[in-house]
């Protein structure tokens, strides 16, 4: 059973160790790489890490043996309006397809949720094999390369395809 919550100061070196084992789980020529592209690949550095603790929509998945997954998301303005903009979603590497569903779908609700406690009414997100069926279950639309998910009444008519279940 996983637990989502904001990250806090205290999740710093787990939240890195756990990018930097994605990375080499992504890449097993990770550790090879020069070290301008390997720190350019992961997410946790220091300066983003506190970004990320203020920015009220990015969390982590705290299960049994430490954290399974985190979810760096921030609010941007586009045009006139707001939106949430989820930037990095990482799971631990070797996590059942079960968990992994989980932990993915886990932190793009509590993104979703988030957004909605903010009033923000738009939250996109990359499509990735990860966070495809998250999308789905929170009916996401498909626009151009990135899944959009619209809250309250935008929902009924938002532009794009919508994400169906398989």
């Amino acid at each position: 059973m996983l637990r989502f919550r904001t990250l806090t100061e205290h999740d710093y070196d787990a939240l890195a160790a756990l990018d930097l084992a994605a990375q080499r789980a992504l890449d097993p020529a990770f550790d090879t790489l020069p070290d301008r592209e390997r720190e350019s690949r992961l997410s946790t550095s220091l300066p983003a890490l506190k970004f990320y603790e203020r920015s009220e929509h990015s969390f982590v998945a705290d299960g049994e043996g430490g954290l399974r997954g985190f979810v760096f998301a921030q609010s941007v303005w586009q045009g006139d309006r707001p939106l949430v903009f989820v930037r990095t979603l990482a799971l631990a590497p070797g996590l059942t397809p079960e968990l992994v569903d989980e932990a993915a779908r886990g932190l793009l609700h509590a993104v979703v949720k988030s957004a909605y406690d903010t009033a923000v009414y738009e939250i996109h997100l990359p499509l990735t094999a990860e966070l495809a069926d998250a999308a789905r279950a929170e009916e996401a639309r498909v626009v151009g390369q990135y899944g959009v998910v619209h809250l309250g009444t935008r929902a009924q008519t938002a532009p794009g395809e919508r994400l169906r279940p398989e």
